[in-house]
């Protein structure tokens, strides 16, 4: 049974009157390399968090860690870049658990004292207006917005898959993005919908289409590609970039600066085009 506060389990948060809850987890070997730096991972596990509080225009209260043990430097060293992401982009942490995975007989963890590590985060945080936007209010006619960049965390992936040392600006997007809080609460209160872009553009487009009911057709020469982005069309579908898509009337400016990438349509037969031509389906984005 789906409570009301779930709102339909398709929109990252839960609501309780002006109280938001959401969690993200994130797991050695999937969201973070083995060998990075433990104060990057705490980093990007909050900044994770609070960019679903940044979509529906919150502010961050405070945060629950459920947290993987490992050696005493790791964690001390989590502890320090946990401390230093509260302090930058808001929120505290309240409380949580502790646990330590067992140790693997054979994979990339043998022979360590430690299973791989697994951290989830509960956070809270309170909305800055009501009705919250959902992905589910894009309307026919809405002009289709996007407020930040896509592609340099692909592209910050790529440098460290190739050198675990490399450094430049897509590297810091993929190791430390910067939730765009201010300006979630800048376009709460006049977005028809938004969500954040943490699965890839074209695949949480097409999800805000489907809640929507309508679809959307985005333009690939409006993009905002951040500087270090590869190409367009993999800024488009690998994710982790967490800007805000968001729709607006067609008449209405943004109060932030955004790149208005597309048009809202009615539905059709499918839920998204680019460039006015359906997109083949394949991999559109970041899917477990």
């Amino acid at each position: 049974m789906r409570a009301s506060e779930a709102r339909g389990l398709t929109d990252d948060v839960a609501l309780f009157g002006d109280i938001i809850l959401t969690h993200d987890q994130m797991v050695e070997g999937v969201h973070f390399f083995e060998g990075a730096d433990p104060a990057d991972v705490a980093w990007k596990l909050v900044a994770r968090n609070l960019s679903d509080l940044a979509a529906k225009g919150a502010e961050p209260l405070g945060a629950l860690l459920g947290y993987s043990l490992s050696d005493a430097a790791w964690d001390a060293r989590f502890a320090d870049g946990l401390a230093a992401a509260f302090a930058e982009m808001g929120g505290t942490l309240w409380g949580g658990d502790t646990s330590r995975a067992p140790v693997m007989a054979h994979g990339e963890a043998a022979g360590r004292t430690f299973g791989m590590r697994t951290f989830g985060m509960t956070m809270v945080g309170r909305a800055s207006h009501l009705p919250l936007p959902a992905r589910s209010g894009a309307r026919e006619g809405d002009a289709l917005w996007l407020t930040g960049s896509i592609g340099g965390a692909h592209a910050g992936f790529v440098a460290l898959a190739r050198d675990a040392n490399a450094t430049g600006a897509g590297v810091d997007a993929f190791l430390r993005p910067r939730p765009l809080l201010a300006a979630g609460r800048a376009l709460a209160p006049l977005a028809h919908a938004m969500m954040d872009v943490s699965d890839g553009l074209l695949l949480d487009a097409q999800r805000m289409a489907l809640a929507s009911g309508v679809c959307v057709n985005i333009m690939r020469a409006a993009l905002p590609l951040h500087p270090a982005a590869m190409d367009a069309d993999a800024a488009m579908r690998w994710g982790d970039d967490y800007a805000l898509l968001f729709a607006l009337p067609a008449d209405m400016e943004p109060p932030v600066s955004a790149r208005r990438i597309g048009e809202v349509l009615p539905a059709g037969d499918t839920p998204l085009l680019l460039d006015g031509q359906p997109v083949a389906q394949g991999k559109l984005g970041w899917e477990h």
